[in-house]
Protein backbone atom coordinates (compact mmCIF):
# COMPACT_ATOMS: atom_id res chain seq x y z
CA UNK A 1 0.00 0.00 0.00
CA UNK A 2 1.38 3.57 -0.89
CA UNK A 3 0.62 6.54 1.17
CA UNK A 4 -0.02 9.52 -0.85
CA UNK A 5 1.45 12.50 1.06
CA UNK A 6 -0.21 16.02 0.76
CA UNK A 7 2.46 18.59 0.86
CA UNK A 8 0.10 21.04 0.46
CA UNK A 9 -1.62 19.92 3.47
CA UNK A 10 1.45 19.46 5.31
CA UNK A 11 2.62 23.09 4.73
CA UNK A 12 -0.59 24.31 5.93
CA UNK A 13 -0.17 22.20 9.12
CA UNK A 14 3.56 23.17 9.62
CA UNK A 15 2.62 26.71 9.12
CA UNK A 16 -0.52 27.56 11.56
CA UNK A 17 1.63 25.41 14.43
CA UNK A 18 4.71 27.98 14.14
CA UNK A 19 2.12 30.45 13.66
CA UNK A 20 0.96 29.29 17.31
CA UNK A 21 3.78 29.16 18.64
CA UNK A 22 4.98 32.29 18.24
CA UNK A 23 1.98 34.16 18.88
CA UNK A 24 1.31 31.75 22.66
CA UNK A 25 5.16 33.02 23.46
CA UNK A 26 5.26 37.49 23.83
CA UNK A 27 8.50 38.37 22.99
CA UNK A 28 10.15 39.75 26.11
CA UNK A 29 12.90 42.55 26.60
CA UNK A 30 16.60 40.79 27.59
CA UNK A 31 17.07 41.23 31.60
CA UNK A 32 20.05 43.63 31.44
CA UNK A 33 17.71 46.12 29.29
CA UNK A 34 14.84 45.77 32.20
CA UNK A 35 17.19 46.48 34.69
CA UNK A 36 19.43 49.11 33.73
CA UNK A 37 15.70 51.19 32.45
CA UNK A 38 14.57 50.15 36.24
CA UNK A 39 17.55 51.83 37.43
CA UNK A 40 17.29 54.80 35.36
CA UNK A 41 13.75 55.49 36.56
CA UNK A 42 14.60 54.88 40.16
CA UNK A 43 18.16 56.91 41.15
CA UNK A 44 18.27 60.66 40.06
CA UNK A 45 20.83 61.09 37.15
CA UNK A 46 21.27 57.78 36.18
CA UNK A 47 21.62 57.58 32.21
CA UNK A 48 21.46 54.68 29.87
CA UNK A 49 24.50 54.84 27.61
CA UNK A 50 24.63 51.97 25.08
CA UNK A 51 24.23 48.64 24.74
CA UNK A 52 27.36 46.23 23.76
CA UNK A 53 26.79 42.40 23.67
CA UNK A 54 25.60 41.46 26.95
CA UNK A 55 26.75 44.80 28.78
CA UNK A 56 24.26 48.15 29.30
CA UNK A 57 26.82 50.86 30.41
CA UNK A 58 25.79 53.46 32.19
CA UNK A 59 26.73 56.79 33.67
CA UNK A 60 26.42 58.89 36.73
CA UNK A 61 28.24 61.86 38.03
CA UNK A 62 29.49 60.54 40.98
CA UNK A 63 31.41 57.13 38.98
CA UNK A 64 34.05 57.01 36.60
CA UNK A 65 32.20 53.85 34.58
CA UNK A 66 28.77 52.18 35.25
CA UNK A 67 27.69 48.80 33.54
CA UNK A 68 24.97 45.82 34.18
CA UNK A 69 26.39 42.67 32.59
CA UNK A 70 23.81 39.21 31.50
CA UNK A 71 24.68 35.99 30.96
CA UNK A 72 28.59 35.23 32.19
CA UNK A 73 30.22 31.55 32.24
CA UNK A 74 29.64 31.83 35.98
CA UNK A 75 26.98 34.59 36.80
CA UNK A 76 23.82 35.46 35.78
CA UNK A 77 23.82 39.22 35.95
CA UNK A 78 27.07 41.22 37.49
CA UNK A 79 27.05 44.56 38.25
CA UNK A 80 30.13 47.01 37.85
CA UNK A 81 31.56 50.63 38.96
CA UNK A 82 34.46 52.21 39.09
CA UNK A 83 35.50 55.40 40.99
CA UNK A 84 38.48 57.25 41.99
CA UNK A 85 40.96 55.59 44.23
CA UNK A 86 39.21 56.87 47.69
CA UNK A 87 35.52 56.74 46.99
CA UNK A 88 33.46 59.14 48.15
CA UNK A 89 30.26 58.62 50.02
CA UNK A 90 27.92 59.18 47.11
CA UNK A 91 29.55 56.41 45.48
CA UNK A 92 28.96 53.63 48.20
CA UNK A 93 25.14 54.87 48.11
CA UNK A 94 24.80 54.92 44.52
CA UNK A 95 26.83 51.03 44.56
CA UNK A 96 24.10 50.14 47.39
CA UNK A 97 21.00 51.44 45.36
CA UNK A 98 21.95 50.22 41.80
CA UNK A 99 22.65 46.53 43.44
CA UNK A 100 19.42 46.66 45.25
CA UNK A 101 17.73 47.01 42.56
CA UNK A 102 18.94 44.79 40.09
CA UNK A 103 19.49 41.97 43.09
CA UNK A 104 16.62 42.75 44.65
CA UNK A 105 18.26 42.95 48.42
CA UNK A 106 18.04 45.79 50.67
CA UNK A 107 19.55 49.09 50.21
CA UNK A 108 21.43 48.50 53.68
CA UNK A 109 22.58 45.27 52.98
CA UNK A 110 24.04 46.06 49.96
CA UNK A 111 25.42 49.58 50.60
CA UNK A 112 27.18 48.00 53.84
CA UNK A 113 28.71 45.10 51.50
CA UNK A 114 29.75 47.05 49.00
CA UNK A 115 31.45 49.60 51.65
CA UNK A 116 33.19 46.86 53.72
CA UNK A 117 34.64 45.39 50.20
CA UNK A 118 36.12 48.94 49.23
CA UNK A 119 37.24 49.70 52.53
CA UNK A 120 39.11 46.05 52.90
CA UNK A 121 41.52 46.89 50.28
CA UNK A 122 44.99 48.71 51.59
CA UNK A 123 48.09 47.60 52.75
CA UNK A 124 47.50 44.20 54.75
CA UNK A 125 44.51 42.87 52.51
CA UNK A 126 46.34 43.98 49.31
CA UNK A 127 44.32 45.66 46.19
CA UNK A 128 42.36 42.88 44.86
CA UNK A 129 39.46 41.58 47.74
CA UNK A 130 36.95 38.68 46.91
CA UNK A 131 33.86 38.55 49.46
CA UNK A 132 30.63 37.02 49.86
CA UNK A 133 28.07 39.08 51.36
CA UNK A 134 24.16 38.13 51.54
CA UNK A 135 24.54 35.68 48.92
CA UNK A 136 26.23 38.22 46.82
CA UNK A 137 29.99 37.99 45.44
CA UNK A 138 31.93 40.80 45.24
CA UNK A 139 34.73 41.72 44.00
CA UNK A 140 36.82 44.91 44.88
CA UNK A 141 39.74 46.39 43.00
CA UNK A 142 42.29 49.24 42.77
CA UNK A 143 44.96 51.04 41.04
CA UNK A 144 46.98 53.87 41.75
CA UNK A 145 44.32 56.20 40.31
CA UNK A 146 40.89 54.01 40.49
CA UNK A 147 38.94 51.77 42.75
CA UNK A 148 36.45 49.50 41.08
CA UNK A 149 33.73 46.73 42.51
CA UNK A 150 31.92 44.06 40.82
CA UNK A 151 29.03 42.35 42.42
CA UNK A 152 27.44 38.79 40.83
CA UNK A 153 25.07 36.65 42.14
CA UNK A 154 25.49 32.89 40.93
CA UNK A 155 23.54 31.31 38.33
CA UNK A 156 22.45 28.28 40.79
CA UNK A 157 21.36 31.19 43.12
Amino acid sequence: MILKLNVRGAILVAAAITGLVTLSSPAHADRCDDSAKELANQIDRLKVNFRAANIVYLSHPAAKELSVGCRGDKYSIELYAKSDRKPKPEFYALVGSMAAIVFTVTKDDTTTGATRCLKRMGLLRGDKINMRYRRLNMECTRTKTEASIAITRGKDE
